[in-house]
């Protein structure tokens, strides 16, 4: 079991900000990724939808022989997580590990949250920092951010992402937060046009690395981290045409797609 991969699904590519996270610190783990490319996004979609598709794509997982499973996706995470938990494996999502990193990081007490509609609806990360300590959450939803990540347009001099950034996060600039949440794993391809619209004194925190970083403590506690001493493979699995899929994933995973990508009926599963 302990060499066996570790499952990640998201709605498209943003979930691969987590992979390119877990390809660096758990090097010699296997990794089947599933991006749903063929529904996304999920962010504008009902809850039961939401809660539907998120049990095709861990069912399709689990058909793989995975030993954890990610949601690295904020919009499961935060409408379907207490839902999703109850499995026979290790889950995770990515709400919790971004709301431990965040609320050790804030020196203010101040805290902005960005996300899909429903992300920022379920008030997800609010509920869980609000119910640790008297901290200030601000919430803002950037409906328009994942489709400029998944179009490509993600340059930080682009005029277009600029305009994007300010019109939403304006507001959280001026509640004075000195620390915020990419509460979408598409977010973190925009992070230095988000940095430079916040100001260099706000912390960022990425959903993708702090996930990574409890997904190898959670396999550590649970006694399933790969033996192996050969560097891990990845594969992925598209519920859409391979080809633009392929076209914008090295730019999530800071590197050239080497590797295969299979087209999947997910409503099979």
């Amino acid at each position: 079991m302990n060499n066996s991969p570790i499952g990640v699904f998201d709605s498209g590519l943003g979930g691969l900000t987590a992979v390119k996270e877990m390809l660096s610190i758990l090097p010699t783990e296997d990794i089947i990724y599933f991006g749903d490319t063929g529904r996304v996004p999920y962010g504008s979609k009902s809850v039961d939808t939401i809660k539907k598709y998120a049990m095709q794509d861990i069912a399709f997982l689990k058909s793989k022989g995975v030993k954890m499973i990610v949601a690295a996706c904020g919009t499961v995470s935060s409408v379907a997580d207490e839902y999703l938990k109850n499995q026979d494996i290790p889950f995770t999502g990515v709400v919790e590990p971004t709301c431990i990193s965040a609320m050790k990081s804030t020196k203010n007490g101040k805290i902005g949250v960005i996300g899909t509609s429903a992300t920022i609806s379920s008030h997800s990360y609010k509920r869980i920092i609000t119910s640790q300590k008297d901290f200030e959450v601000f919430e803002q939803d950037c409906p328009l951010f994942v489709p400029l990540v998944e179009s490509g347009i993600t340059d930080k001099d682009d005029e277009l992402v600029k305009l994007t950034i300010h019109r939403y996060l304006k507001e959280l600039k001026d509640c004075d937060v000195d620390t915020l949440i990419l509460g979408c794993t598409h977010y973190p391809i925009l992070k230095e046009a988000i940095q430079n619209e916040m100001g260099s004194d706000v912390t960022l925190i990425d959903s993708g690395r702090e996930t990574a970083i409890y997904t190898k403590n959670l396999l550590s506690e649970n006694g399933l981290l790969s033996d192996k001493n050969a560097e891990g493979t990845a594969e992925f699995f598209v519920s859409d045409t391979p080809h633009n899929f392929e076209k914008i994933a090295g730019l999530f995973l800071g590197r050239d797609m080497k590797h295969s990508i299979k087209r999947i009926d997910i409503e099979q599963y």
